[in-house]
């Protein structure tokens, strides 16, 4: 009758960077980042790497936020685009997630300054190739003469 279950705590957040989309799922762990089921460490090349390493720098700087992002579980799934997209949507994933996860207003003012894309998905895509032209808007010239 007396015990107690100790109830995991789990933040999911989403973030989309044209045609990407990741899943972040934050909990309580060893600190392992992985993204599609692969070691941060691991990711290449280095840009797409420093890319999404970005949020989690940013919060372990932050002396009020360092001690609750110690030792959390980060597991990005992310898919469709291109490893650009992929990294910037794994970035704004990250870092909502962990904003959702201290619950704190100075690490969300501090990312808003940084870089407002970490908080809020860029929704812009790419305009569909029109038939009859060579692209979204370049088409060939008409010529009277």
């Amino acid at each position: 009758m007396g015990t107690k279950v100790k109830i995991k705590r789990i933040v999911n957040q989403v973030g989309k960077r044209k045609m990407a989309i990741a899943r972040v799922t934050v909990k309580e762990g060893k600190g392992n980042v992985r993204i599609n089921k692969k070691p941060l460490e691991l990711l290449e090349p280095e840009v797409v790497r420093t890319k999404i390493s970005e949020p989690l720098f940013i919060a372990s700087g932050l002396p009020d936020v360092a001690g609750d992002i110690e030792g959390i579980e980060v597991d990005v799934q992310v898919k469709g685009g291109g490893f650009m997209g992929r990294a910037e949507a794994a970035r704004t994933a990250i870092a909502r997630g962990l904003v959702d996860w201290t619950k704190n207003e100075n690490l969300k003012d501090v990312y808003l300054d940084y870089d407002r894309s970490l908080l809020v998905s860029d929704v812009r895509q790419k305009e569909p190739k029109k038939f009859g032209a060579k692209g979204a808007r370049a088409h060939r010239q008409k010529s009277y003469r």
